[in-house]
């Protein structure tokens, strides 16, 4: 361990940094900071921009270095098996932090290490940040290289061990030393104001309301004073996504008087992002919170259909249709209202050159339409362009709408497992595209008309399974069905079991 008192007051830095800083580093056994350990920090202590302390130590991380790390700094196990643990220096480290802005070179990944150790030993560390990669970037808007070594070449700055703990900060005050000289003190105190501005907590809402919540995936409900739901919402870390909420920069005045109002937060766990975002589209659908968007329970919808004129044209029209149980493979689309599904029309037709006399959103006067003027139409409405050549391109225009006929046999069972813990499980059952609900035991299959256990195997009649059809169709839930057993969202949490399979497996098929 190396502790180094001296005043370098000569080099004092400019005022427009911060007046109390700390320059910190650290090297570490790998990239995640859940798993991996903290093998050296680095840090360099300034105030009213002089240097007044430099401290380095190495830490045994009780595990063993990885070769490839050795290699990038030079540091192996037998180098640090004497070193203090981080739980033997954390105290130290906590008062070298207190009351200082917390600096790094791509912050993130020092503070994501250090808060982790922290968290392990028990201490709280939750420090304004500052990022020296995000100053250069801001300063230096029309260069493209912000990495250390990068700023290093820059600025052709002076090092003797690259990826070393305080080697690497000392290049952080060599960059900040150099930019005093270029930058005007405003300048820099912009650039550096903007990076840490920090969450407020609304003034009617307690920090203990805060301090509550997971940092899990579930949905979380705004209450104001008197109990009215202000707002629901969602997220895969229920914590971060209420906090971003904070920030005093609103974005919009709905957020501004949103945060006047919060007076209590409540919030669901669940297992992960999936059932988090069926869970949120159901409460705002029952609970109308007052300041989210409105999602309705739709009994009509709307949908695109493609039909053949008399000349061997298609064209396009608009149905509206009542969604009971299933989803038919010859509908394009389907949309809340008339005036959003001819929008999307209108949308295609000018991707795909479609005549507005074909595309029901014009009338047919048996005439060239006014788009055959402006090169917009290749005058399908008068039958000047090849029919096969048309159709094709409506083909193509309609091809993503194409709705997704249901890709199982029957009704499937999928089964959600915890983020945090694998071995807790979550059954949903979902039928054509609708989501019937959790299945916990045998008392909810047999609500829903069915009966059978969950493990090992699954024992329902087949024949009972024609009770699910009295449950209706909703389109947020078709979406996100859609985008989660189709693989467009990853989830490696999820697992789809067929029924009807699993009885044929029953029966030795």
């Amino acid at each position: 361990m190396q502790l180094d008192y001296f005043d370098s007051s000569s080099n004092a830095l400019s005022s427009g940094f911060p007046e109390k800083m700390m320059l910190f580093d650290c090297e570490t056994t790998g990239g995640n900071p859940k798993y991996h350990r903290i093998i050296e920090v680095g840090l360099i202590i300034i105030e009213k921009g002089c240097v007044i302390e430099r401290w380095q130590s190495f830490v045994n991380p009780h595990v063993e270095v990885p070769e490839l790390i050795t290699r990038i700094t030079g540091i192996n196990t037998k180098m640090i098996e004497d070193a203090p643990s981080f739980m033997e220096i954390a105290h130290t480290l906590e008062k070298f932090t207190s009351d200082r802005i917390f600096i790094a070179h791509n912050a993130k990944f020092d503070f994501g290490f250090l808060k982790n150790e922290f968290d392990r030993v028990g201490i709280k560390f939750n420090p304004k940040i500052l990022c020296s990669v995000k100053l250069s970037r801001g300063l230096y808007p029309n260069i493209k290289g912000h990495g250390l070594s990068a700023i290093i070449k820059r600025f052709d700055l002076p090092i003797m061990n690259r990826h070393r703990a305080l080697d690497d900060a000392e290049m952080i005050l060599e960059f900040f030393m150099r930019i005093s000289g270029i930058f005007e003190e405003g300048t820099i105190k912009t650039a550096c104001d903007s990076q840490y501005k920090r969450p407020s907590i609304p003034p009617n809402l307690a920090h203990s309301e805060v301090e509550k919540l997971p940092k899990k995936p579930g949905v979380y409900y705004f209450y104001d004073k008197n109990g009215v739901l202000l707002y629901v919402g969602k997220s895969i870390n229920i914590f971060h996504r209420v906090m971003s909420h904070f920030y005093s920069d609103h974005k919009n005045s709905k957020d501004f008087k949103l945060n006047l109002k919060i007076s209590h937060i409540n919030f669901t766990e669940t297992p992960s992002d999936f059932s988090a975002q069926l869970l949120e589209s159901r409460e705002i659908k029952n609970l109308n919170p007052i300041y989210n968007h409105r999602l309705k329970k739709s009994k009509y919808l709307y949908h695109i259909k493609t039909k053949t004129n008399s000349f061997g044209y298609k064209e396009l029209d608009i149905d509206k249709i009542i969604m009971k149980n299933e989803v038919q493979a010859d509908r394009y689309g389907l949309f809340r209202s008339f005036t959003h599904a001819k929008k999307q029309i209108l949308k295609l037709s000018d991707e795909h050159n479609l005549c507005f006399q074909l595309s029901c959103l014009e009338k047919n006067n048996n005439k060239p339409c006014f788009r055959t003027q402006l090169n917009k139409c290749g005058g399908a409405c008068s039958q000047k362009e090849n029919k096969d050549d048309y159709n094709a391109r409506v083909d193509l225009a309609m091809a993503k709408y194409q709705m997704h006929v249901w890709p199982y046999p029957g009704p499937i069972l999928i089964e959600e497992r915890n983020s945090d813990h694998k071995s807790l499980k979550t059954y949903h059952l979902v039928n054509n595209w609708i989501y019937i609900g959790e299945i916990k035991d045998e008392d909810d299959f047999f609500n829903h008309g069915l009966s059978g256990y969950l493990s090992p195997v699954l024992t329902i009649p087949s024949e009972r399974i024609k009770t699910l059809n009295q449950f209706e169709f909703d389109l947020d839930t078709y979406h996100i069905l859609v985008r989660f057993l189709l693989n467009k969202v990853k989830n490696d949490n999820l697992t789809v079991f067929s029924i009807s399979k699993i009885i044929d497996n029953q029966k030795g098929l």
